[in-house]
């Protein structure tokens, strides 16, 4: 196949791009390589991805309408991923604007052109954050309209968008819904990142709350499998993709204090009310759907993601830190 994928020059996006040029599939790689954290992160995925065959990489913003009906103008592709998305939950609620543009109006632009230009098959990436106060393990049976933060919100919208579309137009609509990824070349916004770096240089870790809420860490391979796997659904699905084994954040603190032979500061800070307590994904859907089943444990996935902390140490901390 031929594939655009948004978000190109993103955690989850780098890794999938690879899976699908291993596959053998052509990859059009799309990034707006935006400044929310250090760009030359994004730099550095992409150009782990220029030198592999079949990969083509654009710059350009998927909230761009021009921009975005122009990549399909003479093209043929069989299958958009929409992996571009403004992530992290406490930063939509300072600039909520910038994820209304990415999350909504970028998910409409595509939708669009899948529509007008005849592609089939379309993948958008979404997330844990929808299900909110919701019992665990969260099913996708759940209902999933009252999210906790504009982050959720936009997801939400860009997930209904979706169905219209297949509804309308009969284009195959898949959607995962990623729980807590981490691994190496991970988003330094995030905890697992964040902590590492933090830990090995002796400065104080932030943890919110009492540090006893509960994640489904779930490894980076696992999450792009999955997603490579998604693309083959026909109809509208929705697939919890996480690790099905929530750990308290305070044992993953643990894990990378073994893991780099350094004790944690810690920064006390109060929760955020758009924090929950805990996220659990309930994976049967993935496991009888994909024949999917999560490979990584939290204590491998640490120590790989701390290895690699180690081979790139001194062009981690060359990046601009994120508090």
């Amino acid at each position: 196949m031929e594939v655009l994928l948004t978000g190109a020059a993103g955690f989850i996006g780098h890794r999938v791009a690879e899976m699908l040029l291993d596959g053998g599939h052509a990859v059009v790689g799309v990034d707006d390589m935006n400044d929310y954290y250090d760009v030359r992160l994004k730099e550095w995925r992409v150009g782990k991805l220029k030198g592999l065959e079949g990969f083509t990489f654009l710059k350009g913003d998927v909230s761009d309408r021009a921009f975005v009906r122009e990549l399909f103008r003479g093209r043929r592709f069989d299958a958009v991923v929409n992996l571009a998305a403004r992530a992290g939950v406490r930063a939509s609620v300072a600039d909520p604007w910038a994820y209304v543009e990415t999350n909504i109006t970028g998910t409409l632009n595509l939708l669009e052109c899948c529509k007008d230009f005849g592609v089939e098959r379309f993948l958008l990436a979404s997330t844990s954050s929808l299900y909110g106060f919701n019992e665990m393990p969260y099913l996708e049976t759940q209902p999933t309209d009252s999210p906790l933060a504009p982050y959720g919100a936009t997801k939400k919208g860009a997930e209904v968008l979706s169905f219209s579309y297949h509804y309308l137009y009969g284009i195959n609509v898949v959607i995962p819904r990623y729980f807590t990824v981490y691994g190496p070349a991970g988003r330094p916004d995030m905890s697992v990142f964040k902590f590492i770096r933090k830990i090995d240089t002796g400065k104080p870790i932030p943890v919110f709350g009492d540090g006893r809420q509960k994640r489904d860490f779930t490894y980076i391979d696992d999450i792009a499998r999955g997603t490579v796997l998604c693309m083959a659904q026909e109809g509208y699905e929705i697939i919890n993709l996480g690790n099905d084994n929530p750990v308290e954040l305070m044992y993953v603190v643990g894990l990378i204090e073994d893991a780099l032979g350094k004790k944690a500061e810690i920064r006390w800070l109060e929760r955020h009310p758009a924090d929950v307590e805990a996220t659990w994904a309930g994976i049967g859907k993935a496991g009888e759907v994909l024949s999917w089943a999560p490979g990584v444990g939290i204590e491998e996935g640490i120590e790989r993601t701390v290895r690699w902390y180690r081979d790139n140490r001194e062009f981690v901390l060359s990046l601009r830190e994120v508090e």
